[in-house]
């Protein structure tokens, strides 16, 4: 399906290094964690930093192609690199129960001190994950393990709350649901390898599917700000977090907001890169263009675990990727635009200015406040939102947003005049909007879209808020039917450039469904004219962003896999003509393949 250049596979290293299968890593309380280690040559007489992730996903089968190109370029990069089975995962020991418990980060600083006490390293450690790695990577940095030196912490979030895949703006999102049958079916329960842990394989199993909870229970029973999304939510504290940190993403995952967030509120030496790329590291996956990571991460590795001088510290504190305008589709081979720099974060140069706009009675988005005297009423299908693509979004072929028309069919939209020049924007933008309900709850969803010249539309950003928390998300309040309101939100972070002869379209519908669970009731949001406005960050260019390039990705070598059975992605709406009925049918068939190294066949379906 892909065009999109591969990285360059290396095999020639300042270090040669070895890869031991599984080593085990023992708690206090007996139990024992499954790693996978990659040693450089001589370790044990010249101990080398290391660098640990540690995560649910099955080092031995489920990440195995993931970890090997990432986890050899460091080894052979002079540095112990080991991938931990979380309690209860894989196969180590112990039961997993949830995200991110408190038991998950008592033993991530036992395996960190651990590690340290090793006679191959030199008590030096660093942290990297991805997801539910980028997540513990922060929430263990907060605990402040003594050996724990610096992190790299990719497509991850400060709020477990507010911005994860669980709850966006107060509204559930549809990807709760599909993540709750993942953690059931690849995360917790399944058994560990009986060549690693022997005849207790069927025992460890059926204690693991006897212990997993329903944990979409557990998430639906938790529909405010409360002590459990608290837990781990690093926001709550950002001072906890005294070590250097290198937060990266891409503004196609679901995860771009807290990366402009933790430059925001940390103390701590950090910097933060931004690629046009879904749920990924960026050098491998996409949208492209991918780039040269793994060597960012070694400079890092090497400035702050070796003492070396490396200039990474001497890079903006943001580096990100000023998507250009493009066709809506549901995959994306590589998206147009240019890699932009941002001394600091926030901006404090006046490099950022706000330019608002006006939504007026007309659908007019205009730069004058023009207040109309006619209100304006939507009470969108419950389809609007089947072109939303996926929230948490993995470069699959079927899952970024495609054509907008259909969704705006079911909004209020509001159009600008086309642009003569190119108008550019970084950061979130910021909506207003004063309304009134005829339910007691409701939600509003705002996108921001891009209308090529044809009258194809693309989505820029969107946000979404459930409007019973206007006072805050800790108590929500009904609302009064037919009382007027004014509330305030953020879009998704973005960074885009409109091109001359497009324009700006604001849409704002009741319903975004699959990818935002709908309200108990239908409702009809009535927004009023001319006070409920847009304010964009837009950005002039620098001439910082002419010196910013990353090189062709490259990675270490991954053995060898074959495919028996490609892979089937496939998303399909349909409309019944006799009953009006609308469906939507995701099918992801991961196909079929064999690890040759471990003689080992995969096989995943999921409808």
């Amino acid at each position: 399906m892909t065009n999109r250049p591969a990285p360059i596979v290396r095999t020639d290293f300042p270090y040669a290094f070895k890869v031991h299968e599984t080593v085990w890593i023992p708690m206090s309380d007996g139990t024992r964690l499954a790693a996978r280690l990659w040693l450089p040559d001589g370790a044990e007489n010249t101990p080398v930093p290391a660098v640990l992730e540690y995560v649910p996903y099955r080092r031995r089968d489920g990440t195995r192609t993931r970890d090997e190109p990432m986890h050899g370029w460091f080894a052979g990069h002079g540095y112990a690199s080991i991938r931990v089975d979380l309690r209860g995962a894989g196969d180590s020991d112990g039961l997993l129960h949830d995200e991110y418990l408190e038991q998950e980060q008592d033993d991530a600083i036992e395996v960190i001190a651990w590690i340290a006490e090793q006679n191959w390293c030199s008590s030096s450690v660093g942290m990297i994950g991805i997801s539910w790695g980028g997540f513990n990577g922060l929430q263990v940095a907060a605990r402040r393990p003594p050996a724990l030196k610096a992190i790299v912490t990719a497509c991850s979030t400060d709020d477990r709350y507010n911005d994860d895949i669980h709850y966006m703006g107060g509204c559930v999102l549809g990807d709760n649901f599909s993540w709750a049958s993942t953690f059931f079916g690849r995360v917790s329960p399944p058994p560990p390898d009986p060549e690693i842990v022997g005849e207790r394989w069927r025992e460890m199993w059926q204690a693991r599917l006897e212990a997993t909870p329903l944990l979409l229970e557990t998430w639906l029973s938790h529909q405010r700000r409360d002590a459990y999304w608290k837990h781990g939510s690093i926001c709550e504290d950002y001072a906890a977090i005294d070590i250097p940190v290198f937060s990266i993403g891409g503004w196609n995952d679901g995860y771009q907001n807290a990366i402009p967030r933790l430059l925001e509120h940390l103390e701590v030496p950090r910097i933060g890169v931004i690629g046009p790329w879904s749920h990924t590291y960026g050098f491998r996956g996409g949208p492209g263009p991918i780039a040269d990571v793994l060597c960012e991460f070694v400079r890092w590795w090497d400035h702050w675990l070796k003492g070396e001088e490396t200039g990474v510290m001497d890079e903006p504190m943001l580096r990100s990727y000023m998507m250009g305008s493009h066709r809506p589709a549901a995959w994306v081979e590589t998206l147009p635009g240019r890699w932009i720099a941002e001394p600091v974060w926030p901006v404090t140069d006046g490099g950022i200015t706000t330019r608002s706009f006006a939504l007026n009675d007309r659908g007019v988005l205009a730069d004058d406040p023009e207040r109309g005297n006619r209100p304006m009423t939507i009470r969108s299908p419950l389809q609007t939102g089947f072109a939303s693509g996926e929230w948490c979004r993995h470069d699959t072929g079927t899952d970024l947003a495609t054509d907008q028309r259909m969704d705006d069919s079911g909004s209020l939209c509001f159009d600008s005049e086309p642009v003569t020049e190119a108008l550019e924007f970084l950061g979130a933008p910021v909506v207003t909007l004063e309304f009134s309900v005829d339910r007691p709850i409701a939600q509003a969803v705002v996108r921001l879209n891009d209308i090529h010249p044809d009258g194809a539309v693309s989505r820029i950003t969107w946000g979404v808020k459930n409007l019973t928390h206007l006072e805050g998300q800790e108590m929500p309040q009904a609302l009064e039917p037919g009382r007027r309101y004014t509330i305030a939100f953020k879009l998704n972070d973005t960074a885009f450039s409109l091109q001359p002869g497009h324009r700006l379209r604001v849409a704002v519908s009741t319903s975004y469904f699959p990818m935002v669970w709908p309200a108990p009731e239908l409702a009809t949001l009535t927004l009023m004219p001319g006070t409920s406005t847009i304010a964009l960050p837009v950005r002039a260019p620098r001439e910082l962003d002419e010196t910013i390039a990353f090189d062709p990705p490259q990675e270490a070598p991954s053995g060898k896999v074959t495919v028996i059975e490609q892979a089937t992605m496939r998303q399909t709406a349909s409309m019944d003509a006799q009953t009006g009925f609308w469906q939507l049918e995701v099918v992801a068939d991961d196909g079929t393949k064999h690890i040759e190294e471990i003689d080992l066949e995969i096989t995943g379906w999921r409808r």
